[in-house]
């Protein structure tokens, strides 16, 4: 009898897990607390770690990338105090080439791969109970409250877990706190005088507007800023918020975004956070992505690190099938060098997304430009550099 395991969460940790689960031979169940799935969404890099992973998963040939062709003269701006726009290292340009995806775009061919597991839409746990052979989980649903039992239940319900919170413990003991609030959306429009792939920094002190140009999309944007009183930041209108933060940035690339975040039909806008646990599974009980790890947006991490560690599990389960409690230290050994690496360089990458203050906005940028000069890109650096490696390993 094939062994159950329930998903919670129908991102890309939660489909991830549930792909590998089922090469693994195991049955799974996925519920997700949105009524209907997501779509769109706003830039995500994808490293060689999670275009590996997609290829694991099977779902490489599926996932559309969008890296601007530098052919077509797709550059990165940095935009400085005084207006002035100058050639600048972007995103695309760090080391692994990462291919430029919309984070839909992951969702979308993972969905494609998921065609005949079971997805409880409007559905929650509420109570978790690990007995010696099984684990009886309390769902519930518009129609109520049931009762079920699984052999194993995977946490892919992100930076606010709940089944964290139901097995684990309260988000306090886990969520580190680093003052800092993020706003992610899609522009309708790329800003006037630029390219259409053109991607854009201005990084201030304590406060950045980044725009992210892609191939054959219309760029997306973070707004990202340092503060000390991360609870204030939630209170009244959040538009309103974030003109006040940016107020004082005249540049009509700031302008251009916060007008467009009024007409923007979704947003993301958070405080920014990493999970740190000693251990991301207990008995019969595992979590992955970001309700174990959150690496934050910082980081560019969390795509790869949620595709990595879903087929992980499963080569795990596979490798080790009548051995649970092996299968999941197994995996846990395997991952967490790759997740403590990449949450200690999130620091740095703070830095680099927004700078701690004047001296180290102005060290960022000696330090950028240094290494620009050093790579010898021409008079406008290309996005996402040589080439924009297709996720089947051939290029575009």
């Amino acid at each position: 009898m094939r062994k159950r395991a329930l998903v919670v969460g129908l991102g890309i940790a939660g489909m991830s897990a549930a792909i590998g689960l089922r090469r693994a031979g195991w049955t799974p169940v996925i519920v997700e607390r949105a009524p209907e799935r997501r779509t769109g969404g706003y830039f995500v890099g994808l490293f060689p770690e999670g275009r590996q992973a997609a290829a694991d998963l099977g779902i490489a040939d599926h996932l559309h990338t969008r890296n601007p062709d530098p052919a077509a003269g797709a550059a990165s701006w940095s935009v400085g105090r005084r207006g002035r726009r100058r050639p600048a290292l972007g995103f695309l340009d760090q080391p692994g080439e990462p291919a430029a995806v919309l984070r839909g775009d992951i969702e979308a061919a993972l969905w494609r791969h998921v065609t005949g597991v079971e997805v409880r839409f409007g559905t929650t746990p509420l109570e978790i109970t690990e007995g010696p052979a099984e684990v009886q989980v309390v769902l519930e649903n518009a129609g109520g409250r049931y009762r079920e039992s699984f052999d194993l239940v995977v946490g892919a319900d992100g930076m606010r877990s709940s089944v964290r919170r139901i097995v684990f413990g309260p988000h306090e003991d886990y969520l580190t706190t680093w003052n800092a609030m993020i706003c992610a959306f899609q522009l309708k429009e790329q800003v006037p005088s630029y390219e259409a792939s053109d991607s854009i920094i201005i990084a201030r002190a304590k406060r950045a507007v980044w725009v992210f140009g892609l191939a054959d999309h219309a760029p997306t944007a973070l707004l990202t800023y340092r503060t000390p009183d991360i609870q204030e930041q939630f209170s009244g209108s959040r538009v309103q918020r974030l003109r006040s933060v940016f107020s004082g940035m005249d540049d009509p690339v700031a302008r251009h975004v916060l007008d467009s975040l009024e007409e923007a039909p979704e947003h993301l806008f958070d405080s920014v956070h990493q999970v740190k646990m000693p251990r991301w599974s207990t008995g019969r009980v595992v979590l992955v992505g970001d309700a174990a790890w959150c690496m934050n947006l910082y980081s560019g991490m969390g795509a790869t690190s949620s595709l990595r560690g879903g087929a992980a599990l499963g080569a795990a389960l596979q490798e080790h099938p009548d051995d649970l409690a092996t299968a999941l230290d197994t995996w846990e050994a395997g991952l967490r060098p790759f997740i403590t690496k990449h949450q200690r360089t999130a620091r740095l990458k703070q830095q680099m997304f927004v700078p701690s203050s004047r001296r180290a906005e102005a060290l960022r940028s000696v330090l950028l430009g240094l290494v620009r000069r050093i790579r010898g890109r021409g008079p406008a650096t290309k996005v996402g550099g040589r080439r924009a490696p297709a996720l089947s390993g051939t290029s575009r």
